[in-house]
């Protein structure tokens, strides 16, 4: 009997893990979810997770997604003697197991064609940035970057603006060899919150290594007066990485991971493991 795949929607404050992926001696957000679910399944195998997109020590997420091949005999027993739902059971125990900075707001069986990873079509990150005139607040120190000089909003998204489309993004990537640095850029704007912080919405099919906080870093040196609003855009395409700043993690936010309608998703899954084509250089 084959096994049952589960998505897994969930949450975490970043501070405390040393990014997604498990990591000897460290403490990671798959680190422990996995710990919980070996714990509450007791499978005859090792559990296995994949997640829509890994993020770096100290970044949160509020929309990430992962999915769990789970043992058919070992789903069925999750209810016990209750009336709930195998996925509801998982849920309500695995609330009581995970510590207080992860929580998995919902499972349910994964869709045809569901890879966490490769199906998704868009991964919104919101990063948050406050400067002069806003008033730094402690309460939010964890998720948003505190910046001492004021800003330009306004030649922040401008130069922002430049940089949507399928291009190579090698400048703003930490290189990983045989991997593409070829993203499609889908939405890169700015603005000011009520409260005064700039927040930015950063989405892409998939991003590479440090792509959101070069992205933001290059933004911050233009808006402080140091860069041209057209330099992000001339890094970009010479592919030179030298002199972008890569910001600290705490005010980025996985907000969301989107996918296809159902009838696509398999087809999207399987294009998104397509190597992107090198050549493209603008």
């Amino acid at each position: 009997m084959s096994a049952i795949r589960l998505r897994l929607d969930l949450a975490y404050d970043g501070t405390g893990f040393a990014g997604w992926a498990s990591q000897p001696d460290r403490r990671t957000v798959q680190g422990e979810l996995t710990a919980a679910l070996t714990t509450v399944l007791r499978p005859p195998e090792p559990v296995r997770l994949t997640v829509a997109g890994r993020t770096d020590a100290g970044v949160h997420a509020r929309g990430q997604v992962a999915h769990v091949d789970i043992d058919p005999d070992a789903h069925a027993r999750l209810p016990g003697r209750s009336e709930r739902s195998p996925e509801a059971a998982l849920l309500s125990r695995l609330g009581g197991i995970l510590p207080p900075d992860i929580a998995v707001r919902d499972g349910a069986h994964a869709r045809v064609g569901c890879a966490a990873r490769c199906g998704a079509r868009a991964r919104p990150n919101l990063t948050r940035t406050a400067a002069p005139p806003a008033t730094r607040d402690p309460l939010r120190r964890h998720d948003t970057l505190w910046w001492p000089r004021s800003l330009d909003a306004a030649a922040m998204g401008a130069a922002s603006r430049e940089l949507v489309g399928l291009k190579d993004f090698a400048a703003f990537c930490r290189r990983r060899e045989g991997a593409t640095t070829i993203r499609t850029l889908l939405e890169y704007s700015w603005v000011r919150l009520p409260d005064g912080v700039l927040a930015a919405t950063v989405r892409a099919d998939a991003f590479c290594h440090s792509m959101v906080r070069s992205l933001v870093g290059a933004a911050v040196t233009v808006g402080e007066g140091r860069r041209s609003v057209d330099w992000p855009e001339a890094m970009q395409r010479r592919g030179e990485r030298t002199g972008i700043p890569v910001l600290a993690p705490h005010g980025l936010s996985l907000e969301e991971v989107r996918y296809p309608p159902d009838a696509d998703l398999a087809a999207r899954a399987s294009s998104s493991r397509a190597r992107r084509d090198p050549r493209i250089t603008a």
